[in-house]
């Protein structure tokens, strides 16, 4: 049969033959991940299974990435669980301290996984990786324990919806507009359960950090994946990240079965922010008014990649950031934090008053590093605005992309890069 993105890559991984979607599967994945927050309970639900050795030392990542460094002694004691499981399994993708970073950047980035790809990871955003034509897919601890432990997990393979982006783009829409614009079209549970297929002309003029920010977000849809093609330029990414291996493209089959197509016309769109407090208020920049701020956040999963630093870069360079408010940058691995250094990006920043901190997440989920108070405002290039999700109950967020996050930064109030 004419098999989906997400029906080809699951029947690489199973020997059982895939025949329609829904239909429940065993696989083998070739990578389990979990992080300092979500390592630990995996950890538990292992040993409380009885299993005493991990199924492949060479296919578990455990990323300390949301709380590093450590910001008090129950985050401390977290990271101890997972280094002290790491080295009695003498696991290989073990990450702390200076070789940490974001776990979604870090992984592609060091061509841990790879395109046509399984990989199950102890966090919702997992799905990050479907940006290089991986089947990636978030998991609940006990599921990952079992992972660990077996070295297979079941699947329901998911139905398929093809989103098409066609027209010509403005010089500021970015990725995160693309996937915002989705979000606000189906809402956060339009995709539920889906593996979301991305294509179309404007797909295939993306580059792959972009496609990796747009896979991404796929669950703020609901979807279970977000799926792009293997293109030459998912090739170029893989060998100039560690994976000369990688040569071979491949796609959907022609006339493979989706549940549902939908068809997105950017042309004339400018850029989008998500307003309080769900990914699915998405309103035009243009079209939001006077509204102050007093936190702006670019990093992250989402949008901490080197593209994403020079776009900010671009707009804060011989700028300041506005009296009261905090701009805070977080370069998402120590080697994006390097090539930002490298390019003048550092100086670009400090001179106009941002705080440069850590290869940490941060503030995405009220961690640490940029917490919001009572009635304050943040414009942020993260993926969630759900009510608390960066400090009080009392606070907002307005996801963006990092040309509009920066150039709200100067501003002290929501706009986009042209109203400078």
């Amino acid at each position: 049969m004419s098999q989906t993105l997400a029906q080809k890559i699951l029947q690489r991984h199973t020997d059982e033959e895939i025949v329609s979607d829904g239909q429940i599967v065993n696989c083998r994945p070739d990578m389990v991940l979990a992080h300092d927050i979500t390592g630990p309970l995996a950890i538990k639900a292992f040993k409380a299974m009885g299993a005493t050795k991990v199924f492949d030392k060479d296919k578990i990542a455990l990323v300390m990435d949301h709380f590093t460094p450590q910001k008090d002694i129950a985050s401390a004691n977290q990271v101890i669980i997972s280094r002290v499981f790491a080295q009695e399994q003498q696991i290989t993708h073990y990450y702390e301290g200076g070789d940490a970073g974001v776990e979604h950047t870090l992984l592609p980035e060091q061509g841990i996984v790879a395109p046509g790809d399984l990989v199950i990871g102890a966090d919702s955003h997992t799905c990050t990786y479907g940006g290089i034509g991986a089947f990636a897919t978030g998991m609940g601890s006990t599921d990952i324990a079992a992972g660990m432990a077996l070295g297979e997990n079941w699947f329901k393979v998911p139905a398929t919806i093809r989103v098409n982006f066609e027209g010509q783009a403005d010089k500021n829409l970015r990725a995160k507009d693309l996937i915002l614009m989705l979000i606000g079209k189906i809402g956060v549970d339009g995709a539920l359960y889906r593996a979301l297929e991305f294509g179309g002309s404007v797909i295939d003029n993306l580059d792959v950090e972009g496609r990796l920010t747009m896979a991404n977000m796929a669950i703020e849809a609901g979807g279970k994946a977000g799926l792009f093609a293997c293109d030459d330029k998912t090739i170029a990414y893989c060998h100039a990240h560690n994976r000369p291996d990688i040569n071979t493209k491949f796609a959907a089959d022609p006339g493979c079965a989706y549940e549902q197509e939908i068809t997105i016309d950017i042309t004339g769109q400018g850029p989008v922010v998500a307003c309080p407090h769900i990914p699915s208020n998405v309103k035009s920049v243009a079209d939001l008014g006077d509204v102050p701020i007093q936190q702006v956040v670019i990093g992250s999963c989402t949008n901490g990649r080197f593209s994403d630093m020079k776009d900010a870069a671009s707009i804060l360079r011989g700028r300041k950031v506005k009296k009261g408010v905090r701009c805070i940058i977080l370069p998402s691995t120590p080697t994006v934090w390097k090539q930002c250094l490298k390019e003048g990006l550092m100086e670009i920043f400090t001179d106009a008053g941002c705080i440069v901190g850590p290869c940490t997440c941060g503030p995405c989920l009220g961690g640490y590093m940029g917490i919001l108070g009572d009635g304050e405002r943040a414009v942020s290039t993260t993926n969630r605005n759900f009510r608390g999700r960066m400090g009080s109950l009392e606070s907002e967020v307005y996801l963006a992309n990092p040309l509009t996050a920066a150039a709200s930064a100067v501003a002290g109030r929501i706009i986009g890069p042209d109203a400078l």
